[in-house]
């Protein structure tokens, strides 16, 4: 499909017919929020959370659902919206060990095509007997470069008690970022805020009235398996983002608000909103619920439960997804002169790595939750992410990425460029060598967005150790600013078939774009 640069095509952004009415259906238990009424069949399973897919490749992806009760999930494609011809796939029974979710791999799909489907629930006692189909399509990605790709990023939705609001047509950035048409979306991280309950309302400081919708999993920090499950449901309440799972393919990481704010493996709570204090079993929990209401392929029953992967998008890109959570060491200081745990873990790194080295992809993008050079802190004499504010050689989790870096550059990797969220504003971080404290390294770029529908904050300081320079930042001047006030953000990238160029645009809800890069491909480092 042609293109304009930056452009805004209607393919996703109208559904017609049957897949208007199937894609909007009611929900239980969201009180405050208009949605359309329920069309399901008396009495037959209904997919009243609509579909998702994810991890698209050139020739599969996974597709899922979650049903309303006990029900076989089927899976027709097609590739035209006819349904003329189609071609079936019996996927798992869906039942209360999963929370009636599931997803079902879809193999042997045509490259660059776009692909039609619609999910049929059936009663495991008598197959005949079908709910109303949900719709939804996708691309896949290409396998010629001259196609291009163009794909958003974002993190951090529904923070800070800033949750649905009915007010504000429950989660409009999505609707935003569905007409820009995107290939896929790249979620990084904090894709809930199970540690963050949400009332019905809260008084802002203008004395404006934030209304959200609720739910009994919501009005507390979720530590139970039923409460995590119902923090990942909460968000699919809002239409908006139904909508947008519809129609663009997600690729899914976590952070820390999935569990707990700044946890690690290891740390026992203090927190006196929590009976269960292990921070371990509460991750065990979240992340199998993460696993049931996310199609992530490492994630699959058949995968191998990690959540570091590549998803190879075609000659032009590899996404690089990282996971800085699950095998990090504990917060502290930082300033341990040898780490081998350090933020990656071992294994992860040296997997990393590897991935890098093989990786033909003009462009490698490494989906990072956590920033490199920002200087977040856990509380007051510990830090959250990899930089710790001193500003000399690499100590504590700086270690490893300098020994990624290093890599980078004495392998002659080219493309790389991050992309992470976390910070709850957006931003692009220029890293030089000659300003470094460590050097063995080739100059890149890193682009910070977010928050999707969360409390924005201030800017935080940059370590120097990797040299970075804030060359664009857009941030509030005080903490936790409501969404009704501005400061909601997503990225979007660009990358034109015929140049190779990656176009970077970091963009604020309502449309404006406020900073625009263009990366030249065939470089070492970016």
């Amino acid at each position: 499909m042609a293109r304009e640069p930056g452009g805004i095509v209607g393919r996703r952004s109208v559904l017609r017919g049957g897949a208007a009415a199937s894609a909007a259906l009611a929900l239980p238990g969201a009180a405050g929020l208009a949605a359309a009424p329920a069309q399901a069949r008396s009495g037959r399973p209904a997919a009243r959370w609509g579909v998702q897919t994810g991890d698209v490749t050139t020739s599969s992806g996974l597709v899922w659902v979650r049903s309303d009760r006990p029900a076989r999930m089927i899976v027709e494609t097609s590739a035209t919206e006819s349904f003329r011809n189609v071609r079936r796939r019996t996927g798992p029974l869906l039942g209360p060990g999963t929370d009636f979710t599931g997803t079902t791999p879809l193999q042997g799909l045509p490259a660059g095509q776009e692909i039609h489907y619609r999910v049929l629930l059936a009663d495991p006692d008598d197959p005949r007997r079908t709910g109303e189909p949900v719709y939804g399509s996708f691309r896949t990605a290409p396998a010629r470069r001259r196609q291009g790709v163009r794909f958003l990023w974002s993190g951090d939705l529904a923070g800070q008690g800033w949750g649905i609001n009915p007010d504000r047509g429950g989660l409009p950035i999505f609707d935003e970022m569905l007409r820009r048409d995107p290939d896929f979306f790249l979620n990084s991280g904090d894709t809930v805020y199970a540690d963050g309950p949400v009332q019905p309302a809260v008084t802002l400081p203008d004395g404006r009235i934030w209304r959200n919708v609720t739910t009994e999993e919501k009005s507390k920090v979720a530590e139970t398996l039923d409460e995590y499950r119902g923090a990942f449901r909460y968000n699919l309440l809002a239409e908006n983002l139904r909508r947008f799972n519809a129609r663009v393919p997600g690729l899914v990481q976590w952070d820390d608000h999935e569990v707990v704010n700044n946890w690690y493996p290891g740390e026992i709570l203090t927190d006196d909103r929590y009976t269960e204090k292990r921070v371990d079993v509460l991750a065990a929990r979240s992340r199998r619920a993460f696993a049931e209401y996310f199609p992530v392929r490492t994630l699959r029953p058949d995968g191998d439960g990690r959540l570091h992967r590549v998803v190879r998008h075609g000659p032009l890109l590899d996404v690089f997804v990282i996971d800085m959570r699950t095998y990090r060491n504990a917060n502290s200081p930082g300033r341990q002169p040898r780490e081998e745990q350090g933020i990656l873990g071992a294994e992860q790194l040296a997997w990393l790595k590897r991935e890098l080295s093989r990786s033909r992809a003009v462009w490698k993008v490494i989906a990072s939750d956590m920033p490199l050079g920002l200087v977040v802190a856990d509380g007051a004499a510990d830090y959250e992410a990899v930089a710790q504010g001193d500003p000399g050689a690499p100590l504590g989790r700086e270690l490893q990425i300098a020994e990624l870096l290093r890599h980078i550059r004495h392998h002659r990797i080219t493309g790389t460029v991050w992309l992470t969220a976390d910070v709850h504003y957006t931003a692009a971080h220029h890293y030089e060598p000659s300003r470094a404290a460590f050097q063995d390294f080739a100059p890149f770029w890193e682009f910070v967005s977010g928050p999707l529908n969360a409390g924005g904050f201030p800017a935080v300081g940059l370590d120097a150790t990797f040299g970075p320079d804030q060359v664009f930042v857009n941030a509030p001047d005080r903490a936790n600013v409501s969404p009704l006030e501005g400061g909601q953000h997503y990225g979007e990238v660009e990358i034109d078939g015929d140049s190779g160029e990656l176009t970077v645009r970091l963009i604020e809800e309502g449309g404006t774009v406020h900073f625009t890069k263009v990366l030249q491909p065939g470089l070492v480092g970016q």
